[in-house]
């Protein structure tokens, strides 16, 4: 039985950003993907918790979309985790809405894939920016996958972001036809 997916999309400029608008046209397109734009729903960042989950509640696995922005997530990612994520629904003895979902980020950096690593600008890949987004999933009994990410995205040619989209598409697809939560 397919699976859904839910992505919880967060930039607080959209217009500024073709490799997010590239990402998010492509993900629009698969079936069994649900898109949540959350500065449009929350502009003045007073998220609905009991909407943010109805909508976990309804979905297999959670995308986080968003640029990298000073190595972790816009303001308002965090906020929805605070807001969200209680003990009590997301975690603790009583909170086990999110076992067993399986949680992604998928993010734009302006830096190229080499600044990303023990010998380059940043110092640490994405995936170890990323290991407390990975803690609080694990927290949340929820599977971890490796994140997606676009590597200098203000550089990328047409092209090269039609190419990333496609992958994209292509990694939220295999969340949506993986079975009993193992990945293909």
């Amino acid at each position: 039985m397919p699976r859904s997916v839910l992505v919880l999309y967060a930039h607080p400029a959209p217009r500024r950003s073709r490799a997010n608008a590239a990402l998010l046209a492509k993900a629009r397109d698969v079936e069994g993907v649900t898109i949540r734009d959350l500065y449009a729903l929350y502009p003045d960042m007073y998220v609905d918790a009991a909407a943010e989950r109805e909508a976990i509640l309804a979905h297999d696995a959670l995308v986080f979309q968003h640029p990298l922005y000073w190595y972790s997530a816009p303001a308002l990612v965090k906020e929805w985790l605070d807001v969200v994520l209680a003990h009590g629904f997301a975690y603790g003895e009583a909170g086990h809405a999110l076992d067993g979902k399986t949680w992604m980020h998928a993010v734009t950096a302006g830096g190229g894939v080499h600044s990303y690593g023990l010998d380059g600008r940043n110092r640490f890949t994405i995936p170890e920016l990323l290991r407390p987004f990975e803690a609080t999933a694990n927290l949340c009994r929820c599977l971890w996958l490796a994140p997606f990410a676009v590597h200098a995205s203000h550089a990328c040619t047409e092209e090269t972001l039609a190419y990333y989209a496609a992958e994209y598409a292509e990694r939220l697809r295999d969340i949506v036809d993986a079975n009993d939560g193992a990945m293909a």
